[in-house]
């Protein structure tokens, strides 16, 4: 049951790390029953899809919609007004966009770089190096409604674990050195400071969390199969 496995997997989990339930192509009332079991925080992939979910989720209390997937600019609008995480900003001018639309709705959007760190051509996102220029170039600090809130990264797509291990301490070191450019948050601010680090999925995500991961993106070992 899906409940059941939510308490699995957030009994695993070390102090600081969140689950983000990976509900995409998953029906509302799964993401109820997630709900039974006390999650709240979703990862959804495709704007109109989550617009549905908001709608019809509306009655639930404190659920947080993490945009996961590849955004792309005419989208942002559909989920500028509610979501709470952008994980996939993978471009200046994305965040342009999110900067835009924010400011439309009167809200200031945390997002997280998206960092290319795989050894595959078909993931989106900043290289380390490209997202280090962007740091340098100090274009972010004009957003004035997007927070840049950490990193996010996926491994290689291989079982090969020690490439998935280098992969996420690839992009950890970047954190850890991206951190510098921000102020640390206050303290009790959990809304504050580039302190997410968003790693780990249903295969790797026991070795996200060795590596630092902060946010793990479990779908599949909790809702089965995608159901359309």
């Amino acid at each position: 049951m899906i409940s059941d496995e939510i308490q699995r997997i957030t009994a695993q989990l070390p102090e600081g790390v969140r689950l983000v339930a990976v509900s995409k192509f998953h029906p509302a009332e799964a993401i109820r029953e997630a709900c039974g079991a006390g999650q709240r925080v979703f990862g959804e992939s495709h704007a109109q899809e989550l617009q549905r979910k908001h709608e019809e989720l509306a009655d639930i209390e404190g659920l947080e919609w993490h945009f996961i997937g590849h955004l792309q600019t005419n989208k942002v609008k559909y989920i500028a007004p509610y979501v709470s995480l952008i994980h996939a900003a993978d471009s200046p001018r994305l965040l342009t966009e999110i900067n835009k639309q924010a400011e439309r709705c009167g809200r200031t959007i945390p997002c997280l770089l998206q960092l290319h760190v795989a050894q595959e051509e078909t993931k989106f996102g900043f290289t380390p190096e490209e997202a280090q220029a962007y740091l340098d170039s100090g274009e972010w600090q004009a957003l004035g409604h997007v927070r840049l809130a950490g990193v996010m990264a996926m491994a290689s797509n291989t079982d090969d674990e020690h490439r998935i291990r280098e992969d996420f301490r690839r992009a950890r070191r970047f954190f850890e050195q991206a951190q510098t450019y921000f102020p640390s948050p206050a303290e009790g601010d959990k809304a504050g400071g580039f302190t997410e680090l968003s790693m780990g999925m249903s295969d790797d995500w026991h070795i996200a969390i060795d590596e630092g991961s902060t946010l793990i993106r479990i779908g599949t070992q909790i809702f089965g199969e995608r159901q359309y």
